[in-house]
């Protein structure tokens, strides 16, 4: 017989087991008994945060810098439910986070206890998987399978709920030295007839695309990647969540795709015989209306999740598998065949793609009044930090902006919230990537309407000495909502409107938080604003960068309606031009 210790001893083993070097967390009744525990573990730092969803969201920060699972805990009923939209986001962008709540005791399970919810039921369609414990003994292989569970495949968060009392009552921790889930094998070696019938087509392609999504980042196939490009020759997309995944300096980059990528992305995807689809889903702001998107485009579709292959389009030749396992095996597949003497011809293909680049680049209007255009701020704040640093984004214009006017070289530097769209992601996202890479800058770039939501977790960032940056890109309104209604509802504003007399004022703000705060309102003072902050190498700083409230997010394919029909700065469909 083993030591007898509490389940929350157990709890605390099982999560130093695992690895686990840092959780983010508020304690609350029914968890408790683990916080006792946890004040004496050696490798597991807990932070407090100040609100349960910026623990999820520094849980994601943390788990998509690194590649590491991220940890948050909350305790029950509200505490629990907190954590739902950041469970949410994981879910959809697939990154692999734990969430470990405590339960009222399992005997008033059921009753409507004070601070009972039933989360394991709340999260069931959000989670890969999740667990309600009310055994001690069961404490050590659910934290194992949860973790196994949530690295493993295609990423995702998984819930561990255990009821006070399992944490209370004695137990042996015994870690399990093997995980058998029966129907849960995720496949990671590809079919090799698939490969070959892939790379047959590639060769025959006129006008290919490789459409690369988020799951090239997810499987570390980021150089390899690289390597298929610059092998085939073929132009490269990347969606929201794949920059990074491809560099932008690289000469066959076209962007991104979708809603408001660029004109040469869109138009190669549109325009493309084959779409070489690797981590991608066929999400609605990429295809806009799906029957008329790439109408001529015959589909290679590589992905970990075989439910994803053929939900929104039909695949000719699907690869279910681990993309770091399927595009070496493609390189050797198209290597063979050009030894045979196939050679891929896209001399015309690649004459329309740069006339269409060349075109329609990436623009934006400044203004006579003198006021700051946002894109300029984001621009040199990429220029100036350099690729090396990491960008977590709130969600809506700046968002856009961040994704189009920031070069990204490296994957796991672009943290933002594409799936779900959730405002206030930024600040919690950046304050948990900092704490996985602490030798990188971190930048929340954010919006006064994302960071009125979670802006309280600098709190937690100035008190645990986690010195993110933030730029604020203040137009005093809900930007990309005001947009719509310019665009779509005759500029009826309703209820966009932020701030009137600079409330709140939010340089005073980041200094009542205990950081540096800076106002920046003209262009003259953008780079010297910038290079101050990053000069305060170990400070807190938000940067209150003041724009103009009628800067657009172009192009644009308005919701609905098909990629065809991309707006560019207001002017109707572009000429794609003839093959």
């Amino acid at each position: 017989m083993g030591e007898k210790i509490t389940g929350a001893q157990s709890l605390v083993y099982a999560l130093e087991a695992a690895g686990v070097d840092v959780a983010f967390g508020i304690p609350g009744g029914a968890i408790l008994p683990l916080y006792d525990p946890l004040m004496d573990s050696p490798k597991v730092r807990h932070i407090l945060v100040r609100h349960e969803q910026g623990a999820g969201h520094a849980a994601e920060g943390y788990a998509a810098a690194t590649g590491r699972v991220g940890v948050c805990m909350a305790t029950s009923g509200p505490g629990a439910t907190n954590l739902v939209t950041p469970i949410a986001d994981a879910n959809m962008d697939s990154v692999p986070i734990v969430a470990i709540t405590g339960q009222v005791p399992s005997g008033s399970i059921g009753t409507d206890a004070f601070q009972e919810a039933d989360i394991r039921g709340i999260t069931m369609p959000i989670t890969k998987h999740n667990f309600l414990i009310t055994n001690p003994d069961e404490i050590p292989r659910a934290i194992a399978e949860a973790f196994h569970l949530a690295s493993t495949g295609r990423p995702g968060p998984v819930l561990v709920d255990v009821s006070k009392d399992a944490m209370q009552a004695k137990t042996e921790f015994i870690w399990p030295t093997s995980i058998d889930l029966p129907g849960y094998h995720p496949v990671t070696k590809p079919h090799a007839k698939q490969v070959r019938e892939a790379a047959r087509m590639i060769m025959a392609a006129k006008q290919p695309v490789l459409y690369v999504g988020g799951g090239v980042i997810r499987a570390r196939a980021s150089d390899t990647l690289r390597r298929l490009a610059d092998l085939t020759g073929i132009p490269v997309v990347t969606t929201l969540m794949a920059r990074g995944a491809f560099p932008d300096s690289h000469p066959q980059h076209l962007g991104m795709p979708g809603m408001h990528g660029t004109v040469a992305a869109v138009g190669a995807l549109q325009k493309s015989d084959l779409l070489i689809t690797l981590g991608a889903r066929f999400d609605d702001r990429v295809t806009g209306h799906l029957e008329s998107f790439a109408p001529n485009a015959a589909v290679i579709h590589a992905d970990i999740d075989p439910a994803e292959i053929g939900k929104n389009r039909q695949a000719d030749v699907p690869i279910v598998g681990d993309l770091a396992e399927i595009i070496p095996e493609l390189i050797l597949a198209i290597e063979a065949e050009q030894l045979a003497g196939k050679v891929g011809e896209y001399e015309a293909w690649w004459a329309l793609l740069n006339r269409m680049r060349a075109t329609y680049p990436l623009g934006y209007e400044s203004f006579d009044d003198g006021t700051l255009a946002p894109q300029y701020v984001i621009e040199r704040l990429g220029l100036i930090s350099g690729p090396e640093s990491i960008y977590a984004s709130g969600v809506g214009q700046h968002q856009m902006w961040a994704s189009q006017f920031i070069g990204y070289e490296h994957p796991n530097t672009w943290l933002n919230s594409g799936g779900l769209g959730t405002m206030g992601y930024a600040v919690p996202a950046a304050m948990g990537a900092k704490v996985g890479c602490p030798d990188k800058t971190v930048w929340a770039i954010d919006g006064d309407g994302c960071f009125q939501m979670t802006n309280q977790e600098l709190a937690t960032c100035a008190i645990n000495d986690i010195p993110i940056k933030v730029a604020l890109i203040n137009n005093g309104n809900l930007g990309m909502v005001r947009q719509w209604q310019t665009l779509f509802y005759n500029q009826r504003y309703s209820n966009t409107n932020l701030q009137t007399n600079r409330i709140p004022d939010f340089v005073k703000l980041a200094e009542a938080y205990g950081c540096y705060g800076l106002r920046c309102e003209s262009m003259e003072q953008v780079d010297a604003t910038i290079e101050k902050a990053l000069g305060m190498n170990d400070a807190f700083v938000v940067i209150d960068f003041v724009v103009h409230p009628d800067a657009m997010v172009w192009p644009m394919v308005a919701a609905g309606t098909s990629n065809d029909d991309i707006m560019v700065a207001r002017a109707m469909a572009p000429d794609w031009g003839d093959h």
